[in-house]
């Protein structure tokens, strides 16, 4: 292998001076601002609205058997949303690692940043065209934001140790989920008045349903453009000389897997990753589930349930953000993982149709979900190799998302053996219990150093 030569050219950006704080600041304001634009999706369109009216949808257009034929495949009309989803991540996982080479490859991170922000919106928006029996449309444009989604989180994600010091980055990236969670809450309030409403706003249900989806696409381009404004293109260090060529994407890739393999420290806290954050990801999807069917909830109750966990992760994000800063990320997420355990325990033992009990689990999940997430974003970024950020991302944006299924798998099995909802909700501790013992196995200061990282303070 050639020795490794910083190379400025076509297709890479002008390295300039080393920001100041005074830019740096400036770059994490903006940073900030992807959290606040692209969450209303995740809170609005996928938590809430996308499923029911996808799959209300579908059945508008099921034959007499209930089933709906998308490209000659017979598909049960109640499992298309699932399937969508499922579609989402396969496109994801397949356009992430790629997307990933090549903005390390090239250093233009923007210009990637902003094509899959605004494919995302773009289809969020004409979520509003929907309506009647369009599912092979909904469906579509579902996989289209999803796809778009995880591949701009890499993106954005690869940021992180670019633009926060080692010391700064437990703080920054609680603040950008703090903001996120933000907007998620605000736009779902509006959403829901409106939704509530809306024979006093003088629409139908349905077209209420449309405006709020089209209306997390608005949000998410209109607040895209600060982030993209603000952070900037840096010089690549790169091997070799010339441009890429064609189809090399896929060899960067597998050169990507055999680079991380030298770093076996950061593969293990991938897995330890992998493992709970599956855990989060099932309790989060299956906590309505829960609510309705074992505990007896209305509807009306999971929708407050969902909006309280939105404003109480600010809140929790800010905190453990806080106390990693005295106490060290490792620590507080492994703490984060003790209370994930004991807010399952909590609610195997809720009590059905009270709904202040379930509100009280609510707000235990949103205390500790932004923090969690939040801090495990900034760890991580101590443990990537300097020019491969966008690489090693997409590989944790995979962890995130293209392996969840896990966690539902484990929890349908157990209610498919036991019949209780409630034997399933406390399987989930096994995924916090062995992340736990995963994660406290990581030597991280020693994987910081091993990924030619300076080791903070704390940590």
């Amino acid at each position: 292998m050639s020795a490794e030569t910083t190379e400025q050219g076509a297709g890479t950006a002008p390295e300039g001076p080393a920001p100041g704080a005074a830019e740096r600041k400036r770059e994490q304001r903006g940073w900030y601002f992807y959290d606040f634009a692209c969450s209303v999706y995740s809170s609005t369109v996928l938590t809430v609205f996308i499923g029911p009216y996808l799959s209300t949808m579908a059945e508008a257009a099921q034959d007499a058997q209930g089933y709906v034929h998308p490209l000659g495949i017979p598909v049960r009309s109640g499992s298309f949303f699932a399937y969508a989803v499922s579609m989402s991540v396969i496109v994801a996982v397949l356009a992430m690692p790629l997307v990933g080479a090549a903005a390390d490859r090239t250093g233009r991170k923007k210009p990637l940043l902003a094509a899959a922000a605004y494919t995302g919106a773009a289809a969020t928006t004409a979520m509003f065209l929907l309506g009647g029996d369009r599912y092979l449309l909904g469906g579509f444009l579902l996989i289209v934001a999803n796809a778009a989604m995880s591949v701009s989180m890499v993106l954005y994600n690869s940021y992180l140790p670019q633009i926060a010091e080692p010391h700064e980055r437990d703080t920054v990236s609680s603040r950008g989920w703090a903001f996120g969670y933000t907007a998620g809450a605000f736009v779902l309030i509006l959403n829901l008045v409106l939704f509530q409403s809306h024979e006093s706003f003088g629409v139908s249900k349905d077209a209420a349903v449309r405006i709020c989806l089209a209306s997390a696409g608005l949000w998410w381009g209109a607040f895209a453009i600060i982030p993209l404004r603000r952070l900037r293109d840096r010089a690549v260090v790169r091997s070799g000389t010339g441009h890429p060529a064609a189809g090399s994407g896929w060899k960067q890739l597998v050169a990507t897997l055999k680079d991380m393999r030298r770093h076996p420290l950061t593969l293990s806290f991938l897995l330890a990753y992998l493992v709970y954050n599956d855990g989060i990801q099932t309790v989060i999807s299956q906590a309505s589930v829960y609510g309705k069917q074992e505990l007896g909830l209305e509807d009306s109750t999971l929708i407050t349930a969902v909006l309280l966990v939105q404003i109480l992760a600010v809140a929790g994000a800010m905190a453990m953000g806080r106390l990693a800063v005295s106490y060290g990320a490792k620590k507080t997420i492994l703490g984060s993982l003790v209370a994930w355990t004991v807010t399952l325990a909590a609610g195997y033992f809720l009590p059905a149709g009270a709904p202040v009990w379930f509100f009280a689990l609510a707000s235990m999940i949103g205390l500790v979900l932004g923090g969690s997430q939040a801090l495990s974003r900034s760890l991580f970024s101590h443990l990537v190799p300097a020019g491969k950020e966008a690489e090693y991302f997409s590989a944790y944006e995979m962890s995130d998302r293209g392996v969840s299924w896990i966690g539902p798998l484990v929890f349908g099995i157990t209610y498919q053996v036991t019949g209780s909802y409630r034997d399933a909700i406390i399987s989930l501790v096994a995924f916090f219990a062995l992340g736990f013992v995963l994660l406290a196995r990581v030597p991280v200061r020693r994987a910081i150093a091993a990924a030619g990282n300076p080791v903070p303070e704390r940590i």
